[in-house]
């Protein structure tokens, strides 16, 4: 199958699974079949899917996540010690594990196309990856509270593992409380990384879109956070901050280099 013919496979299995949308026609150019696929996963409970279609959005989703193109932590330098800035799209990096900014149901985005991260790293990385946040959550029993973090394989991205932990959300003036638990979920994502052996962890600016919490004081409490939990463990585990946006790049860049030795 060429990635033309896998993706109408992928589109018409999952129109086919959902009598409503019989009327949905199938576009003819690539960007609107992508979006329609996208969408199509974003809104999918996490039920059970054949086999030859898990195969086939196997193979798909590992030739778009190369087009995309991969880097590899082992190919950047470090800002300090074992601390890396890097700017671009998380769910292309080569590394241990990544860090999911997730909701408390912890089942993804359900936002078709929406742009953030959880969105992102689901839609990439396979229906698999619902099914089993979808299968922790019923085990757990309620939701995800903010501060501590799962882990979960990666299926298709180029990571090993994705770690999902949920922020504070800053209704207002920000408080001690919010740093505290932005804090916990970096401390959280760290231990858990640790406990599973894994060499190196991506973190993603945790809490700084739609919750709210303010770039300049997130980074710091990131930043000090992972500075403080290195000592404190002696772990040579590589830490990577991951920013999307110019603003973010400037203030993690200012709170690393002007302190490196």
């Amino acid at each position: 199958m060429t990635q033309i013919e896998r993706r109408l496979f992928l589109i018409r299995f999952l129109l086919a699974e959902h009598p409503d949308y019989a009327g949905i026609a199938v576009p003819d150019d690539e960007a609107g079949q992508k979006r329609l696929l996208r969408s199509l996963v974003n809104v999918r409970p996490a039920v059970p899917a054949s086999d030859e279609f898990l195969r086939v959005q196997d193979e798909y989703l590992i030739e778009e996540n190369k087009s995309r193109g991969i880097t590899d932590i082992a190919g950047l330098a470090p800002a300090q010690g074992d601390l890396y800035l890097w700017r671009g799209d998380i769910t292309t990096l080569k590394v241990g594990a990544i860090v999911n900014a997730a909701n408390s149901g912890m089942t993804g985005c359900w936002q078709p196309c929406h742009a953030c991260i959880d969105n992102c790293i689901h839609s990439f990385a396979g229906i698999q990856l619902r099914a089993v946040c979808a299968g922790i959550m019923q085990k757990q029993g309620h939701e995800e509270p903010v501060g501590q973090a799962k882990l979960t394989h990666a299926f298709n991205l180029p990571c090993d593992y994705v770690i999902h932990t949920v922020g504070p959300i800053v209704g207002g003036r920000l408080t001690g409380r919010d740093c505290e638990l932005l804090a916990s979920c970096y401390t959280s994502c760290l231990n858990l990384a640790q406990e599973h052996g894994i060499g190196s962890i991506a973190f993603c600016c945790i809490s700084t879109g739609v919750f709210r919490f303010p770039q300049d004081k997130a980074a710091s409490i990131a930043v000090a956070t992972v500075r403080g939990w290195k000592e404190r463990s002696g772990s040579a585990m590589k830490v990577l901050f991951n920013v999307f946006g110019e603003k973010d790049e400037e203030i993690y860049r200012r709170i690393l280099y002007e302190s490196k030795d």
